[in-house]
């Protein structure tokens, strides 16, 4: 993708999130493609899922106007992972709603980078992009990813749980999260 003007850019206190550029992807998929990152998300993807990852994440921006941007650390420029807004497309789930989500290298967990990312993907979906509500989406065995969705002030959404075996054919059943614009307008007021 060519940088231009248009290219977005959102800045917080220790990070950029921002679109991806071409040389992007060798840093993220170093950083998140390992064991540790993907457990509950379907595994380690070879090159053909890795391609087919990248072209969802650039259609996003091209068709919504939003995607999983790229993560920057300001201090040095690293790739942390990405965080951002897309609409829910997993199969069974809540087909167009407005989803957050986050993805870092382990190396940056433990240090409050997804939940700043994920508070400024979340003021964005609110203030810039028009949500109504927002969800998000994990299965149960992972507790980090719940757990963060608890502290950005979202509540359980059993009725919107569904079955997908995509992430962990074990346990296919993806468990959802979410905060409307009342609840979160409340919280930052």
């Amino acid at each position: 993708m060519a940088e231009s003007e248009a290219e977005f850019r959102h800045e917080t206190e220790r990070l950029i999130l921002r679109d991806w550029r071409e040389a992007d992807w060798v840093d993220f998929w170093e950083g998140t493609n390992t064991p540790n990152v993907m457990r509950w998300l379907g595994g380690v993807c070879d090159a053909e899922k890795r391609q087919a990852a990248q072209d969802r994440l650039l259609s996003y921006t091209l068709d919504h106007g939003h995607t999983f941007w790229c993560v920057e650390r300001k201090a040095d420029g690293a790739i942390l992972g990405f965080c951002g807004l897309k609409r829910c497309n997993q199969k069974g789930g809540p087909i167009g709603m407005m989803e957050v989500g986050w993805r870092l290298r382990e190396d940056a967990w433990g240090q409050g980078y997804a939940k700043e990312a994920a508070l400024a993907s979340l003021d964005l979906a609110f203030d810039r992009f028009g949500a109504d509500e927002v969800i998000a989406l994990t299965v149960q065995g992972n507790a980090p990813s719940w757990g963060l969705m608890i502290k950005l002030g979202m509540r359980r959404r059993e009725d919107l749980d569904f079955e997908n075996a995509d992430f962990t054919p074990e346990t296919p059943v993806i468990i959802v999260y979410s905060i409307d614009r009342a609840s979160w307008e409340a919280q930052h007021a």
